[in-house]
């Protein structure tokens, strides 16, 4: 399945002008054509050449002398549960299922993103939105935004191993730790299955590091992010989170 580029005018895009006089409600994408032809359209003052883009938040565009105003979408913030087998990407010519497949039309009219992925191999917490401060704040490393993963090993976690995973290592010119590895309050040393946390989170971190070490990863699930836990959410569907929700992303 294709995910289509429906989205309406993101700050973070630069639509083509046709397409912004359209999301505006002004006129069809045709319409909006032959009005640029007939040069009754001015970006920032100066006549607009078809197929010039506009940014909706910072360029002024006018027709007939009257200032059109963006139409942002509503902001949408969705919990998904993913499954093993999803990649997390709007498009990947490559994958057999993608994210988005899981969600219905209504939520796709506006182009939404994963604000932290996990691996094709993966399943648990993705948040997915089109709020793009929110996606920065859970991604960027400074806000050592914590999340918590259950691992399943095929061999037992030894003694020697555990503060070099969480000293960390260097693998592929990238610096990888693990901020802490537990087991359901008792020692991990011993154990396969185990409650890792990360603060950070760079592509298949989990992986690399224990693979670093020849472990092998039977089972990896994200059961939180923040203090957003991944409770009353069935294995391949999703939760639109409210304000309070959202918040607990980011626990103080």
């Amino acid at each position: 399945m294709t995910i289509h580029d429906t989205s309406q005018n993101s700050p973070l895009e630069r639509p083509k002008l046709q397409k912004f006089l359209a999301d505006a409600g002004l006129c069809s994408r045709r319409m909006g054509e032959k009005w640029i032809q007939e040069e009754r359209v001015r970006i920032n003052g100066k006549v607009a050449r078809l197929g010039e883009r506009v940014s909706p938040m910072e360029d002024v565009v006018k027709v007939n002398g009257k200032v059109v105003r963006a139409q942002l979408p509503r902001l949408v913030t969705i919990a998904i549960n993913k499954p093993k087998g999803y990649t997390c990407s709007n498009h990947d010519e490559f994958a057999d299922r993608l994210i988005f497949e899981l969600l219905p039309d209504r939520l796709l009219q506006t182009r939404l993103f994963c604000a932290g992925r996990l691996d094709v191999e993966s399943e648990g917490l993705v948040i997915v939105t089109n709020d793009g401060s929110l996606a920065h704040k859970l991604t960027h490393p400074s806000q050592e935004v914590r999340k918590r993963y259950q691992v399943e090993l095929k061999q037992p976690l030894t003694g020697k191993d555990l503060p070099l995973m969480v000293k960390g290592i260097e693998d592929e010119g990238e610096f990888l730790r693990i901020n802490e590895i537990k087991a359901n309050g008792k020692s991990p040393i011993g154990e396969t299955r185990l409650n890792v946390i990360l603060n950070h989170g760079k592509k298949r971190e989990i992986r690399r590091v224990f693979g670093h070490f020849r472990y092998q990863i039977r089972k990896l699930r994200r059961v939180s992010i923040g203090g957003m836990h991944l409770t009353r959410i069935p294995l391949g569907s999703f939760r639109e989170l409210n304000e309070k929700e959202i918040g607990l992303l980011f626990p103080r």
